[in-house]
């Protein structure tokens, strides 16, 4: 009976073990290996890899080239098959070749790396964000610099990157390999999120056409995202920074920040970026110096080292008033009118071979705020893409529409 209750106390001694997470040996004093931290995927599932896939085209017996899927030559914002900015679909790299196209935008809803699911659905809201401009033949220039990039650039929708939506990690690849892809016809890649992971691929899949620490990028964000922590994961919308800098896709001196402020990173994070080289733009110092210092700042970094620019935009580097509808949203930041400015001038003075919009999640968005706003945004880009074609300055405004023609008032 002894050797028997001695036995069943070691049975409860290793089940408490086991609850604990870790199993010890019959003696208790040497652990034997512990269960694994994770669940392995299925190997013999057939949809393991379905869904980065894409269907095989070769049966649609077409000639390369953007394919126009709308009914009528423009209308309003209202109507239409929603595609970007109701442009023609193209789906290959020799569709882009084909129509010599500027500018491909792609979706890439990644939301498994932020606190707050939604994301996901960015794409397709920016899709439909405008409720009444015009396309097309109906398309109006921007009324600051009187430059309609409708009529200047050839854009297209290049549909929505390859996503497992159980999966962060598999996911960055062939998003990666997709910005590759647009980036190695000469066409530049504007990537629609989404949240932040998506500076990872993307960036580095603009570095893989471009040369490694040959690109600079400008990252508009309330955050660092340059995170050394992530509950194990490597990739997360806090980590892409860090990633970057270590795998030697951008240097830390040509890695510039601009909005940062609230409560994160703490001294250990600056102290980083500092040993990087990097250099940033708090709204501290736009409080002390003002925005348009700052600003004059930036596009002078930002023409620093490099011959290409990156420019990636967290919509949370707005303020709240103006973009509530994300996942982490810190007030004090950047108005409307600060942002749009420079991100005309940068698409307009640089190289741009690469921009992403991140982080619109249009299930926390109360109305039609944040929608309208990234809308904008990437309007500014195109803008300015359009007016370097042009060989306009980013700084230029129309004198039509800053003077009424009268004596100047200043």
């Amino acid at each position: 009976m002894a050797v028997r209750r001695h036995f069943v106390a070691l049975v409860l001694v290793a089940l408490a073990a086991g609850a604990s997470g870790s199993v010890l040996a019959a003696d208790n004093t040497t652990p034997q290996t512990p269960p694994a931290t994770s669940i392995p995927l299925n190997p013999d599932d057939p949809t393991l890899e379905e869904w980065k896939h894409p269907r095989d085209m070769s049966a649609d017996k077409r000639t390369p080239g953007p394919v126009n899927v709308q009914r009528f030559a423009g209308g309003f914002t209202s109507g239409g098959i929603p595609t970007f900015f109701r442009k023609p679909v193209a789906l290959t790299p020799e569709d882009l070749k084909a129509g010599k196209v500027d500018v491909a935008i792609m979706g890439a809803g990644v939301d498994m790396g932020s606190g707050m699911r939604g994301a996901v659905y960015g794409p397709n809201a920016l899709r439909t964000a405008d409720r009444y401009l015009g396309w097309g033949a109906y398309s109006e220039p921007n009324m600051h610099v009187m430059v309609d990039w409708e009529r200047d650039l050839t854009v297209v929708d290049y549909g929505d990157s390859p996503i497992d939506h159980l999966s962060m990690e598999r996911s960055m690849e062939p998003i990666r390999a997709m910005v590759r892809e647009i980036a190695a016809t000469g066409t530049v890649p504007l990537i629609v999120g989404g949240d932040h992971s998506l500076a990872y691929p993307n960036v580095a899949g603009v570095t893989d056409v471009y040369g490694k620490k040959k690109v600079g990028v400008i990252h508009f964000d309330a955050h660092y995202d340059a995170s050394d922590v992530g509950d194990g994961h490597l990739i997360s919308h806090a980590q892409p920074v860090r990633r970057l800098i270590n795998e030697g896709h951008v240097d830390g001196k040509n890695y510039i920040q601009v909005g940062l402020r609230g409560y994160w990173p703490g001294r250990a994070g600056f102290d980083w970026m500092r040993e990087q080289g990097m250099r940033y733009h708090t709204m501290a110092e736009v409080e002390r110096d003002g925005w348009p210092a700052v600003m004059e700042r930036v596009l002078k970094e930002a023409a620093e080292n490099t011959d290409y620019l990156y420019v990636s935009l967290d919509i949370d580097v707005l303020d709240p008033a103006y973009a509530p509808g994300t996942g982490t949203p810190e007030p004090g930041g950047l108005t409307t009118r600060e942002l749009f400015p420079l991100v005309r001038a940068l698409c307009a003075d640089q190289r741009v071979v690469g921009f992403d919009l991140v982080e619109f999640n249009p299930l926390a968005d109360p109305g039609y705020t944040t929608g309208l706003n990234a809308d904008r945004l990437i309007r500014q880009c195109l803008t300015g893409l359009a007016m370097r074609k042009r060989g306009l300055r980013g700084d230029y405004l129309s004198p039509l529409t800053a003077e009424d023609g009268r004596a100047d008032p200043r």
